[in-house]
């Protein structure tokens, strides 16, 4: 690699880092909102919720990195032509395709690594993220510590709590079972204590009462206890996994779907295949949102005007590349060959930087063929 392809490739990478942090923060911070009222909420504490935060971040990644590259490129190109940089490089005898070479190991590099994120990181994280949650919905306990709420941990059965003492002491508990709808009870009681017995958890109340309410007699009875052991196990479900998301699952099972595969995920060979493919051309469309960006902005590299026509010019193409995207994987989605539809955006796009490239150099072409037999009789005269 040439001094200037590793100038270049500096300038972009460190671009490129910078536009990454800035949109991941963003995009992260605004998911992390509901996450964290959500997780906080249910009784998880601070450090389950920055575990989950950074289980989430390897797709958050993936999603902005081609953007990151756009941003990039377009920047970096903008900055080093108002420089006169590029204008120098060009005069020297530089074609487009010579100046973007950088910009395709720029691009590929950013390749490399969305494709570790798609085949290898994302589904790994993915994976732990799924269990993770498993076993926070599964802990009972958590789920009924938040005070000073309403909870509906199942149908017919709401529970309330006013406080949670230091040592750990439920204050005030209302807990109603409505699931018998014959004889509906209502336990209310000063204090409380969540414990965990042989197998369910269990739910010890002291000082409190108990009242039932027989509908066909129109009867109230009410029983006053000094303690009283209710079973939670009979009401609390847990969401325990049962089958494994797309996102979760290896590129090579997506790739070569067994039957068993179809029947655990319930879903079609055709959408396995799709979703396969395509973490393998998805990250390509880094390399062509870079490459584009670039031979947009070098168009009008001689522009008097400033490069803004350029700029807006590559938003748009850049737009349409991912409306192509989007078209191609839900055509995708058919049965048979439909998956080769994924590859259409990233193919597309990288012609169109070819072109755009091819373009960029044809007036040097021009210019530099030297003077022709008419303007020399002109310069004799």
């Amino acid at each position: 690699m040439s001094r200037f392809d590793r100038y270049l490739l500096s300038q972009f990478l460190a671009l490129f880092g910078f536009f990454s942090l800035v949109l991941v923060l963003i995009y992260w911070v605004n998911r992390a909102v509901g996450l964290f009222d959500r997780i906080i909420g249910d009784g998880q504490s601070a450090l389950v919720f920055l575990e989950i935060s950074l289980l989430t971040l390897p797709n958050v990644i993936r999603i902005v990195l081609p953007v990151s590259a756009f941003a990039a490129a377009v920047y970096t190109t903008n900055r080093l032509t108002q420089d006169g940089e590029l204008v120098v490089m060009q005069a020297t005898g530089f074609s487009a395709f010579r100046l973007a070479r950088p910009v395709m190991y720029f691009g590929l590099s950013v390749t490399l690594m969305l494709v570790l994120l798609y085949n290898v990181i994302v589904p790994a994280s993915r994976s732990v993220l799924a269990d993770r949650t498993a076993e926070i919905s599964a802990n009972v306990t958590a789920g009924l510590l938040v005070d000073g709420k309403f909870i509906h941990p199942s149908s017919g059965i709401t529970f309330y709590i006013r406080d949670i003492s230091d040592r750990g002491e439920l204050q005030d508990v209302f807990l109603t079972d409505n699931r018998n709808t014959t004889a509906p009870t209502t336990y209310t009681a000063r204090r409380g204590l969540l414990v965990r017995g042989d197998t369910e958890p269990k739910l010890i109340m002291f000082d409190g009462m108990s009242q039932s309410y027989d509908p066909a007699k129109k009867r109230l009875s009410v029983i006053h206890f000094a303690d009283f052991t209710y079973d939670l196990g009979g009401f609390l479900t847990t969401d325990a996994r049962v089958a494994r998301s797309l996102d979760e699952l290896s590129t090579r099972e997506l790739l070569f779907p067994t039957p068993a595969l179809i029947d655990e995920v319930k879903q079609s060979r055709a959408v396995l295949l799709a979703d396969g493919h395509a973490r393998i051309a998805q990250p390509f469309l880094a390399l062509a949102t870079s490459l584009i960006g670039f031979a947009a902005l070098l168009l009008g590299a001689f522009s008097r005007f400033g490069l803004w026509r350029q700029i807006i010019g590559a938003i748009v193409l850049l737009i349409v590349i991912q409306m192509i995207n989007n078209a191609g994987f839900a055509a995708s989605l058919a049965e048979g060959y439909g998956w080769i539809m994924v590859y259409i955006a990233p193919i597309v796009g990288i012609l169109v930087a070819l072109i755009m490239l091819w373009v960029a150099q044809r007036p040097r072409r021009r210019h530099s063929a030297g003077p022709g037999p008419h303007s020399l009789e002109g310069a004799a005269a």
